[in-house]
């Protein structure tokens, strides 16, 4: 029904309001692309780039991500004042933009450049005024280039709203505002657990993971290493979108492509998450007989293993001491192909792993992921590495025929296939235990995670067993996947892992039939014997950070005969229960007549008290759960003279 009340008029044509949030959700449905950085259905409205800018009739220009639809509103998109300043905009942040185009790994998908070509820009009028900054090269899995950030705050809204860790944020204001990790260290130095989503919603090449095909292909052509390269799962499921074959599973043509490339051994990953099955299975019967503390806590994904070692240590004994999947194949891959004779005398081996997740980048130089001084797994690369190696090498992807992987780590069982979904470890757990009883929650996204660890850390959780995945979707939304713009990407990776799931001769891990003769050879006859425990186990530490050091701000006087020093901690979990806002009204009551001079005043990360927060040293005393008026009151009295009201 043509009716007024639920129509607008677009660039001339009436659209129905069908429930958009926003205009721009309503202008993309009618099949508009209106060109948007900062813009993303899944984190908060920003409205800072300005470029989806619209012109409503009685209103003026307005972002149309901010702006509701409503009956009647008579929208344009693309009248020229809007194309001028759009191009006025984007000249303006090309102004300050490193120019490296040809050899910057985002200019594939690199919405910048993508923007600027559809618009039409060709001559940039203004001069740069910022001064050239230093790459962030420290961070395991991450790359960061603070000249190719344009201040769209994606990166900041993905860490605190989906991660709840905030290790990215804006600092500074007016022409010195930019986007940096606290006191502008490196990622590797500040609370980042290297989940690479900053990067997976960068949309430029600020933000990236860190590069290892070079590495990857000098094991190739070394003669006397033999490379075992293992696929995970949810790598298929997104691989095809970057050759035209978005939602099929293109596991056979990866395999061709590897053997063309070089790669001695394939093996999947999948066999590593049917063996964790069957070792986390084992470990949480023996938790139940024994009485031990529950609920068990998945331990595959290393973002959310890192992110409960910095903020809930407290918990890690409910932590599964099994090794991801990729560490396990990676651990038995030495013994197997030593075994069969593969690794002969003389010949170093070389395990690569393909992820769809940055995290593992960090996860494979774990000290704790060694044994006997050999690295489990040598170097990792994410899906879209993967596709620029196929490219590199000139391979016609689409045309290749499938091949079969290499014996026995190439074989899985679907369960082992449906860990690149999230509920995919739990529903695998399930039909191996076959136990109804058993209570399982799954939970994606560290800010949620958090709040589940909450819960268990209170005794207010009645799980048994908890998977968490720290990216959206699982690991079919890794951000080493191909970029992925909305939702129904993620739903059709998923689908593509059920239909491998279903069309298994086995579904269940202790099905697959190389299982048996893996424990038998090497892992003591069973799950959860001493020899799997020290090929296939580990342990976690706390990772809380309590550097002595912090940032001096404020100096007492040097004359001063009676000066107080005062710490306040700036860490994520003091940071995010309010210790800014205490830091902020102690440095301006440090300029108060009776107070100047007289302070010592530290942003630190010291405390050691996180679940405590937020946490202040004045003097010696240490008070936790505190705010500004109890620290200023301290303050007064350790200065000798009463707090006045």
């Amino acid at each position: 029904m043509n009716n007024a009340e639920t129509y607008l008029t677009l660039n001339n044509v009436k659209v129905p309001i069908e429930g958009e949030r926003n205009l721009l959700e309503l202008i993309r449905k009618a099949g508009i692309d209106l060109p948007t950085f900062c813009y993303h259905s899944e984190l908060s409205v920003y409205g800072a780039c300005r470029l989806c800018i619209v012109e409503i009739e009685g209103k003026g220009i307005t972002a149309s991500c901010a702006e509701p639809p409503r009956p009647g509103m008579v929208v344009k998109t693309s009248t020229k004042k809007l194309r001028d300043m759009r191009r006025m905009t984007l000249e303006l942040l090309l102004a300050n933009h490193k120019f490296d185009c040809p050899s910057c790994e985002k200019a594939g998908d690199c919405r910048l450049l993508e923007i600027s070509n559809k618009l039409g820009v060709r001559d940039i009028r203004f001069g740069r005024t910022r001064p050239f900054a230093e790459k962030d090269c420290m961070s395991d899995s991450l790359i960061r280039d603070p000249d190719k950030c344009i201040l769209c705050g994606d990166c900041v809204r993905y860490c605190a709203e989906i991660q709840g860790i905030g290790a990215i944020d804006f600092a500074y204001r007016g022409e010195e505002v930019k986007v940096t990790p606290a006191f502008n260290k490196s990622l590797a130095k500040v609370d980042c657990v290297n989940c690479g989503g900053c990067a997976a919603v960068c949309p430029t090449g600020a933000i990236l993971a860190r590069n290892e095909i070079d590495a990857v292909l000098e094991s190739i052509d070394d003669e006397n290493t033999l490379t075992a390269v293992q696929i995970a799962p949810a790598v298929p499921a997104a691989l095809g979108e970057e050759f035209g074959l978005e939602g099929e599973d293109v596991t056979g043509k990866i395999i061709t492509a590897l053997r063309m490339i070089g790669f001695d051994k394939i093996y999947s990953t999948a066999f590593g998450a049917d063996m964790t099955v069957l070792e986390e299975s084992a470990e949480f019967i023996k938790r139940k007989q024994d009485g031990r503390k529950l609920p068990l806590f998945t331990s595959c994904c290393p973002a959310w293993v890192k992110y409960a070692e910095q903020f809930y240590p407290e918990i890690l004994e409910n932590v599964s001491s099994c090794m991801s999947p990729q560490e396990m194949v990676g651990s038995l891959a030495e013994r197997i192909l030593t075994e069969d004779g593969s690794l002969g005398t003389g010949k170093k081996l070389s395990v690569i792993s393909v992820m769809p997740c940055t995290a593992k980048k960090y996860e494979k130089n774990r000290p704790e992921l060694s044994r006997d001084g050999r690295q489990l797994v040598n170097n990792v690369i994410t899906t879209r590495e993967l596709a620029a190696l196929i490219k590199m090498h000139g391979l016609r992807f689409a045309e290749l025929k499938p091949s079969a992987m290499d014996l026995p780590m190439g074989y899985s069982s679907g369960a082992g296939t449906i860990f690149g979904n999230s509920g995919g470890v739990a529903e695998a757990v399930l039909r191996y235990t076959g136990d109804p009883d058993i209570k399982v929650c799954t939970v994606q996204g560290l800010k949620a995670a958090g709040e589940m660890a909450e819960k268990v850390k209170n005794g207010e959780c009645e799980y048994d067993l908890i998977e968490v995945m720290a990216c959206p979707g699982g690991c079919i939304g890794g951000a080493g996947q191909p970029v992925a713009e909305d939702r129904s990407v993620l739903k059709k990776r998923a689908e593509v892992l059920r239909d491998t799931d279903r069309i298994q001769p086995v579904h269940t891990s202790c099905q697959n039939p190389f299982i048996d003769g893996i424990y038998e050879k090497f892992l003591g006859g069973k799950p959860g014997s001493g020899e799997s425990h020290k090929l296939l186990h580990t342990g976690y530490q706390s990772r809380r950070r309590i550097e002595a050091s912090g940032f001096d701000l404020i100096k007492a006087s040097s004359g001063a005969e009676d000066s107080l020093s005062v710490s306040v901690c700036v860490g994520t979990s003091c940071f995010l229960k309010g210790s800014q806002k205490i830091l902020a009204d102690v440095l301006e009551a440090a300029e108060a007549p009776e107070l100047k001079g007289r302070l010592n005043v530290q942003a630190s990360f010291c405390s050691e008290h996180c679940e405590k927060g937020p946490n202040v040293h004045v003097g010696d005393k240490l008070l936790t759960g505190t705010d500004s008026e109890k620290i200023i009151s301290l303050i007064k009295k350790e200065l000798g003279f009463a707090a006045k009201n």
